[in-house]
């Protein structure tokens, strides 16, 4: 089980440049407050004395501290503090981006620790006013992480109930399953007190453990006094003030503690990392084909796209694409409800006679006949009404055009966000495919208009009496006519013999003069009770509108979704690709419309890079024998 910490160092190198947040790797974070002595407890682990100091945030970032025991040192070690040291004094800035410094040495065990800038409450010197709020963030995003343990260090002069690192790792970690808690400065204690009660768990329970150290002065700092002296003070003390916890506490207890519990946390993770390495490469091995591959035959990439968007186009129209929209009605789905929902119901909702009052129908039948009385109901009223009523199909036939149109723009949309994820990368390509699609919808768009129009036009061309369908209501007509003339003559010949016989002998003398009478003077329409003639009237003409109004109005609810599917929709699938094809493909534009998004390169590149190291990753974690384990 020895070799699992050196997993997890190799786990880390290879996500050293991608960044290991994703992969949420077992690792011991080390949370504390400024002065709180948590560079001198990393210190007496490590051996040396690395860390920089100074007043104020020393630490600037969060450091990845590596610990490997080999059988000699080497040499490299000094030069990666002197680095560590000249980078670390030269920012001024808190950065979440971590620094790695692996150190070998046959004095200290394997183990992995990530050091976090000093909780701090007060900017001081050149520190940004929110620098509280950043390093708790800092923080909390790393031990968030369900994979990693918390040593919180505190010092034991202090109330640890008012404790800034204990506070933060019981926002993620309430229980304290994951909590390792480090007491500080037990020889700064006030005289006559003790740091017992804390040290058995009585005020703090932490399910990990606590452990009690005894720090550097700035005294032994200053006169180089070396780790290994400190170490054998820090035991001598741990004897005279605490006998019976001496062995369970000091710094070397806590180095082997902390490699104990890191090794058999890894060992529980190791199951739930495999399965996230594989799911993520399965996940990023998807993004990256999404990405597709660089452009080397410009010629045919464009083809390849351009045939491909028509195709989704087309396929989207009939209904076969491979993305099917599960939220709304689009395509060819779409265009059937514009047809016979949208605009069946619009037709239906018209009332043949809407509009026309019966004084219109008198109106009409009077001018119809001019100054001749009229024995039938003239014919000519009748074509006058119904082209009248035929005229207010018009409207919604073309609003139905627009709406198809508009389907059809959206279709595009459609293609390009969906079934075709090549096209994303190339936004001049994208653009130009739509302008070119758009133009044709535009140029189709009058010409259906105008078809649409004529089909309206035609029937209001000639109104056709002799229709199959408009034969009952011509019969009733005539037969009503008949009648109204048969019973007016009997009417007629009735009155006139009346009025033979109540006549008296007239004389030929002058008339008696009277009031004079203005001839001109139209009648003013007026409501009134009509005669049972005119009533008769209103009735058969009535009929005959809202027969023959039924016969077009069928006629238009069937002929308008044809005219828009052969002049629009038929004709945008037939043209689509050779006009694509024919607007796109020359030599001259290739190379702009296939220029890269850059932010799709970028991305192709990250995911590839993350691909990488989760493969990396796998093989690492493949080497690990189940015997390893136990």
């Amino acid at each position: 089980m020895e070799t699992l910490i050196p997993v997890i160092n190799r786990l880390q190198e290879v996500f050293l440049t991608v960044g290991a947040e994703i992969i949420q790797l077992p690792q011991i974070v080390v949370v504390g407050s400024q002065s709180s002595g948590k560079s001198s407890v990393l210190e007496s682990l490590v051996g040396r004395d690395f860390l920089p100091r100074g007043s104020g945030i020393v630490t600037r970032r969060p450091l990845v501290l590596q610990l490997v025991n080999v059988l000699h040192n080497l040499a490299e070690i000094v030069k990666c503090w002197h680095l560590f040291r000249k980078y670390e004094s030269s920012c001024k800035k808190t950065f979440p981006e971590p620094i790695y410094l692996k150190i070998f040495s046959p004095h200290v065990l394997n183990l992995t620790l990530v050091d976090l800038p000093g909780i701090t409450k007060v900017p001081v010197g050149d520190q940004p006013e929110d620098i509280e709020a950043q390093v708790q963030q800092m923080i909390l995003s790393f031990i968030s992480n369900p994979n990693s343990l918390i040593l919180s260090v505190s010092p034991a002069n202090s109330d640890l109930a008012t404790s800034d690192a204990l506070k933060l790792a019981r926002e993620v970690d309430p229980d304290g399953r994951r909590t390792l808690l480090v007491v500080s400065k037990l020889d700064l204690m006030d005289a006559g007190t003790d740091a017992l009660e804390v040290l058995l768990g009585r005020v703090i329970p932490v399910r990990l453990g606590i452990v009690g150290v005894v720090n550097r002065s700035q005294h032994d700092i200053n006169t180089q006094k070396s780790i290994e002296d400190t170490a054998r003070d820090e035991q001598a003390f741990l004897q005279r003030h605490y006998p019976s916890l001496a062995s369970r506490c000091g710094s070397r207890y806590l180095a082997r503690t902390l490699s104990r519990l890191l090794m058999h946390h890894i060992r529980d993770c190791l199951p739930e990392l495999k399965s996230r390495v594989t799911v993520l490469s399965a996940q990023y091995q998807a993004r990256l084909s999404s990405y597709g591959q660089p452009v080397e035959d410009h010629s045919a990439t464009l083809l390849q796209i351009v045939t491909k968007f028509a195709s989704d186009y087309c396929n989207t129209i009939e209904g076969t694409a491979t993305h099917i929209q599960t939220s709304e009605l689009c395509g060819g789905a779409r265009i059937c409800y514009i047809f016979h929902e949208t605009f069946g119901r619009t037709l239906q909702s018209i009332d043949p006679l809407g509009g026309l009052t019966e004084l219109d129908i008198l109106t009409a039948i009077r001018n119809a006949t001019g100054p001749r009385p009229a024995l039938f109901v003239p014919e000519i009223s009748f074509e006058l009404l119904v082209k009248r009523q035929i005229k207010r199909l018009e409207e919604p036939s073309l609003r139905c055009v627009e709406l198809v149109h508009e389907e059809l723009q959206r279709i595009i949309q459609h293609c390009s966000s969906y079934s075709t994820q090549e096209l994303l990368r190339f936004p001049k390509l994208h653009d130009s495919i739509v302008e070119v699609v758009t133009s044709l919808l535009r140029k189709r768009l009058p010409i259906t208009n105008e078809m649409v129009h004529n089909l309206v036009q035609i029937e209001l061309a000639y109104i056709n009496t002799k229709h199959p369908d408009f034969t009952d209501a011509a019969q009733v007509s005539a037969s009503v006519n008949s009648q109204q003339v048969i019973q007016d003559g009997v009417k007629l010949w009735k009155n006139e013999k009346v009025a033979e016989e109540k006549a008296p002998v007239s004389d030929f003398s002058s008339p008696v003069k009277s009031q004079a009478i203005n001839l001109l003077d139209t009648a003013t329409p007026v409501s009134r009770k009509l005669s049972a003639r005119e009533q008769r009237d209103c009735e058969v003409i009535q009929r005959l509108i809202k027969c023959y109004f039924l016969i077009v109005r069928k006629s238009i609810q069937d002929s308008v979704p044809k005219t828009v599917m052969h002049f629009l929709v038929n004709f945008v699938k037939e043209r689509l690709q050779s006009e694509l094809v024919g607007q796109l493909y020359k030599q001259n534009l290739l190379q702009g419309l296939l220029i890269e998004s850059q932010d799709i390169a970028q991305q192709r590149t990250e995911v590839a890079q993350m691909l990488e190291a989760l493969q990396k990753a796998s093989n690492i974690i493949s080497e690990i024998r189940e015997t390893h384990l136990w």
